[in-house]
């Protein structure tokens, strides 16, 4: 059976390009939930306009689909709420020298 965890450790391994760190780290996960086989995970960028919300939605899809059990899944781009520096973790905010 597929867990929450199972898919948020999957999600960790997906790196935004421009920036090295993961998806998780950065906060843009916002969502997983789990349907029998099937995964649906709502993600957003840092900006609106990111040029690489294509590539990390697929990314994001594919790593999900790779977890063992998951059939089907989708990866729903949001912009609500806006992402913020708040959601960076701990690790992500020391990496990128954040002290806000």
């Amino acid at each position: 059976m597929v867990t929450e965890n199972d898919i948020w450790d999957a999600l960790g391994q997906v790196y935004d390009p421009e920036i090295p760190i993961n998806i998780v780290d950065l906060g843009l996960v916002y969502e997983v939930k789990i349907e029998g086989d099937h995964v649906h995970a709502k993600v957003t960028m840092t900006t609106p306009g990111c040029p690489m919300h294509t590539y990390i939605t697929q990314a994001a899809r594919n790593a999900i689909l790779g977890v063992e059990g998951v059939e089907t899944a989708d990866v729903e781009l949001t912009w609500n709420p806006p992402w913020t520096p708040d959601r960076l973790s701990d690790g992500a905010r020391e990496r990128l020298g954040y002290r806000g």
